[in-house]
């Protein structure tokens, strides 16, 4: 998807964002006043963002290359089309941040991916509350083992695909007191009715997994962690995250339930690459949708400069500095200082 501009000129580099498969798109677009996409556009960004398929039964046997490859890659390959001899802005939410640290390290690496001239060249890499190294998954360790995964891999064997609401009762359960026991306390023992919210309405636009995607994803990631030992493949050769040289842009959230944030910090271990990293408070959502103006919004940010020293998160949090307001701003004048401030033309999507 392609927005349109609001501004009579742009920056000339492309942001293109790749949301996980378990959440629909539109997260980053609700409504007018916390449409991240919207936002970005107002500041002088062409934006381009992934919608993934709802896969049903037809395409059980979709694994994880299909997706980097007729995901990621793909789109890639449209936006070189669509904007010629511009390097892109990638960023990748939750999954969508670990399958694109994956593709950022097939194109990275001497031995390059089979179509790499085809696709349009990255200019930097962020990754918003994104794991990379899952040893330690916070709560949603307690629903993956062995076992657990077996019993997964059983139901869907009978379908081809884990279904929407046994995705969605999955995560509501890892994080009950606030998303299910509080509501309905204020329901049965107080009277109150439910007052939802666009972000609420959003979580029940369910989504499903495809059968061999889903395996994959918690075998490979989760029991395996292959990405983080250097043993993930990409078209049949393992991948690196320490050869990606791209600046890179790294959210945590404070609360996060699902990508726990000195989990995601642990991509300081695994690139070499100079990382500004961002400690913003909310949650796994809350926190990333945290447009400028909403009240009592702070983050904490700081940068690592290419091949800087480890330090551990604790010691990183004493000592990054504490901002009051959105991490959106600091993003936007991070990706501008990427591109050197050079703007073109607004760029109309085609009819």
């Amino acid at each position: 998807i392609q927005y349109r501009p609001t501004t009579p000129a742009v920056h000339a580099e492309p942001v293109f964002i790749v949301p996980s498969w378990i959440m629909k798109y539109y997260i980053l677009d609700l409504s007018p006043a916390n449409s991240f996409v919207r936002w970005l556009v107002s500041q002088g960004h062409t934006v381009f963002i992934l919608s993934w398929r709802n896969p049903d039964e037809g395409d059980a046997l979709l694994g994880l290359d299909d997706y980097l490859e007729l995901g990621v890659f793909d789109a890639l390959a449209a936006i070189a089309r669509l904007v010629p001899g511009e390097a892109v802005h990638a960023c990748g939410y939750c999954l969508g941040g670990t399958l694109l640290s994956l593709a950022a390290a097939a194109l990275a690496r001497p031995s390059r991916i089979a179509r790499a001239e085809m696709l349009a060249p990255l200019a930097s890499v962020s990754l918003l509350a994104a794991e990379t190294d899952f040893t330690e998954p916070g709560e949603m360790g307690v629903l993956i083992d062995e076992s657990q995964v077996t019993l997964l891999e059983d139901m869907m064997a009978e379908r081809g695909f884990l279904t929407g609401p046994q995705m969605a009762g999955s995560f509501a359960y890892l994080h009950s007191r606030e998303l299910v026991w509080s509501q309905r306390t204020r329901e049965l023992w107080l009277g109150e009715e439910s007052a939802p919210n666009d972000l609420m309405a959003w979580n029940a636009d369910t989504t499903r997994m495809p059968a061999v995607m889903h395996s994959e994803y918690l075998r490979r990631c989760y029991l395996r962690n292959e990405i983080a030992e250097g043993r993930f493949p990409v078209e049949g050769r393992p991948v690196a995250l320490s050869d990606i040289h791209w600046p890179m842009f790294v959210v945590g959230t404070e609360k996060d339930h699902v990508s726990p944030w000195k989990s995601v910090y642990k991509i300081h271990r695994l690139a070499d690459t100079e990382i500004t990293f961002v400690l913003t408070n909310g949650g796994h959502n809350a926190g990333i949708v945290s447009e400028p103006g909403h009240a009592n919004r702070h983050y904490a940010i700081a940068t690592r400069p290419a091949d800087g020293p480890w330090q551990d998160p604790e010691a990183w949090a004493a000592a990054a500095p504490r901002v009051e307001g959105s991490w959106w701003t600091a993003w936007h004048g991070w990706l501008v200082a990427q591109g050197r401030g050079r703007r073109v033309p607004a760029r109309v999507p085609a009819a």
